[in-house]
């Protein structure tokens, strides 16, 4: 096992002694003893920890007009629906894409159109008032490409008017420019169905129309510049050759998408692990003349099921959809709060999950074989329950870390997973040095200037959150000095923004981002006085909240003034005690950043947290993680506690 390098951080009695209005350990202790409590109550028998996911009710929406489509849509379950989609509309009329977030249009018109469908009169107020906005923002020829398909489908948007994404698209080779491997495997997996649903242009008219929400029969052009000159043609290139296809191409082109489709469906019964690919693939699969009973649409179909929420409400029973899952993330996050928190690595609790998690390592073949096709498989882990074409590089580092600190004589087959992930991350590094999250290279930006990419990232570019996960992990493994490592640095080092902060690309967003890369660089070997690390802790203490806080809105993804700026949250505040907690252990901000995790917590142990602090695709989709509220402030307790205590670490009682 890895030893912890000498130059890793800690926060001494000493040197809390000299902060002001300092929590004292019992404070501190007591509220870690409840949250570890709590954590050890969300635990499943099974092993795993999972706290749901909630996003926008896009999904929602699409889930019902999907059903509609088939002829599946289930009168009780519309009325569940459209409960929890009225119950998210804002007193505007209107809905965000994250809580408290500015109003959307393409949010607004699918919630809109799902109520219609569930029989809401369009003159009662909430759907006058929602109507107002959708027109006030160019109706629907103003929507996303996503939106106007999902209403071509019924006849409400004229398939003419949507940009081509022919079939052909899956006979390229890896090589060719736009092949399948230039987009994220989120993307090509969305983009593949997609592709026979767009080649088919099938209509199944609502029992209403959509007249009222009409501004345009054209839609507005977003794209600007010569790139998108140069795609326009293209598109108008392939909208010719729609009208008159090379028909053995086209059918064999829509056969071999059919076949890559089915190739990828997860044991679970969908693709991905996440909701666009999988409903676009029940659509696909469906029109090429797959019955609703043959085995794979079936499978499909009760698959997604199981990500629907069922709860009561005031008004009745509601209903929701989550779009993905994430146990092996939430799990190996919970074994390395527990650990933090002072729980032996012999707790029962410790041991099961690390057992799931271990079971839970895959082996198979996967997309990521494309770019690099002499790595085996194996050391690998996904974010979800069934994702095994997708293993992720975060999850991997993230797993290994918690493993870390466990052996073989606790749980045997530790090491060798261990040494299995670390070979197959250091196999996933790209060029530049660092890691993105599912594949190596991904980096063309052809893919984004596609006038059907107008939904948010399309690729998955290194970025210096994941880079940091590795980074530590592997300094944690004694290999900081090795060459891979090294490159990794200095692309987190190149990563760092003229104020000292690093980009979050899957947790939001700067606080996220320059956390993980301060705990790495300290990891690593980095000195408190080094420069980049010293810019980061600056920039942390500069954005701390007058609470004693932090909290970073959505909008700093595309708004400078929200950078660090936002209403503090647990998650948040969590993100960046670690970083200083490893980078400046005497900062005066994390006394009351600590005070503030203890004044907040709730009488069970947990901590609330309505703000979202995931993030899908930065600009435009976005994810509230259950369980970011309870295992990064555990995480943070906990390194306060053992700190403060001189290396006493905090024994929460067990359950």
């Amino acid at each position: 096992m890895s030893q912890v390098l000498r130059s890793e951080r800690t926060l001494t009695a000493a040197q809390l002694a000299v902060v002001p209005n300092e929590p004292r350990e019992p404070a501190a202790a007591e509220a870690l003893a409840r949250a570890v409590d709590y954590l050890r109550s969300r635990q499943d028998d099974a092993g795993w920890w999972r706290g749901l996911m909630r996003t926008n009710v896009t999904m929602d929406a699409e889930d019902l007009l999907m059903r509609e489509f088939l002829g599946i849509l289930d009168a009780a379950d519309l009325a569940a629906a459209a409960r929890w989609i009225r119950s998210q509309q804002r007193d505007d009329g209107t809905w965000a894409t994250f809580y408290g977030g500015p109003a959307d249009l393409d949010t607004t018109i699918e919630a809109y159109v799902a109520l219609k469908l569930a029989g809401d009169d369009i003159d009662a107020p909430h759907m006058a008032s929602a109507r107002e906005f959708i027109l006030a923002g160019g109706g629907i020829a103003a929507a996303r490409v996503f939106t106007r398909l999902w209403l071509a489908l019924f006849g409400e948007w004229s398939w003419d008017e949507l940009p081509e994404m022919p079939p052909e698209i899956v006979l390229l080779p890896s090589w060719a420019p736009l092949n399948l491997y230039d987009w994220g495997c989120w993307a090509r997996q969305t983009i593949v169905p997609i592709t026979i649903v767009a080649a088919l242009r099938p209509v199944r008219p609502l029992p209403f129309s959509l007249a009222e929400i009409q501004t345009s029969s054209r839609a507005k052009n977003t794209k600007t510049g010569l790139p998108a000159t140069v795609f326009g043609a293209l598109d108008k290139a392939l909208k010719l050759y729609r009208k008159s296809p090379i028909k053995p191409t086209r059918r064999f082109a829509l056969r071999q998408a059919a076949e890559w489709i089915l190739a990828r469906q997860e044991a679970d019964g969908g693709w991905g692990g996440i909701q666009p690919p999988w409903v676009y693939s029940i659509l696909a699969l469906h029109l090429l003349g797959y019955p609703l009973d043959h085995p794979a649409v079936e499978k499909a179909i009760k698959g997604l099921d199981g990500f629907l929420v069922r709860e009561d409400s005031p008004q009745g029973p509601v209903r929701w959809l989550e779009a993905c899952q994430s146990p092996v993330w939430d799990t190996c996050l919970a074994i390395t709060a527990l650990l933090d928190a002072g729980v032996p690595a012999d707790d029962p609790a410790v041991i099961m999950a690390a057992k799931w998690m271990l079971e839970e390592e895959i082996f198979t073949p996967g997309d990521w074989q494309i770019r690099r096709p002499g790595l085996a498989p194996g050391g690998m882990w996904a974010f979800e329950f069934a994702n095994d074409g997708y293993p992720d590089v975060d999850d991997t580092a993230e797993v290994v870390l918690s493993l870390d600190r466990l052996n073989d004589d606790l749980l045997p087959g530790t090491s060798g997973a261990i040494e299995r992930g670390v070979r197959w991350t250091l196999g996933m590094q790209s060029r530049n040095g660092g890691w993105g999250a599912f594949d190596v290279d991904n980096t063309s930006t052809l893919p984004t200037k596609v006038p059907f990419s107008d939904f948010g990232a399309v690729i998955d570019p290194p970025s210096a959150d994941v880079t940091a996960h590795v980074i530590e992990m592997l300094a944690r493994q004694g290999m900081a000095d090795i060459p891979e490592a090294r490159r990794g640095i200095d692309y987190l080092l190149a990563e760092q923004e003229r104020d000292g902060a690093w980009f979050g690309r899957w947790g939001n967003n700067y606080v996220y981002g320059t956390g993980a890369a301060l705990v790495a660089l300290v990891t690593a070997g980095f000195e408190t006085s080094d420069d980049a690390v010293a810019r980061g802790v600056h920039w942390l203490e500069q954005r701390q909240n007058a609470d004693g806080g932090w909290g970073e809105d959505i909008r700093s993804y595309f708004e400078v003034e929200w950078r660090g700026r936002g209403v503090s949250t647990p998650a948040q505040t969590a993100w960046a005690l670690q970083g200083l907690l490893a980078a400046a252990p005497s900062s005066p901000a994390i006394a009351s950043g600590v005070q503030w995790l203890i004044d907040n917590q709730r009488s069970d142990g947990g901590w609330d947290e309505d703000h979202y602090t995931g993030t899908g695709f930065p600009g435009a989709f976005y994810l509230s993680y259950e369980m970011y509220r309870y295992v990064f402030p555990i995480s943070a307790l906990g390194r306060y506690v053992s700190a403060l205590g001189e290396g006493r670490g905090c024994q929460a009682t067990a359950t």
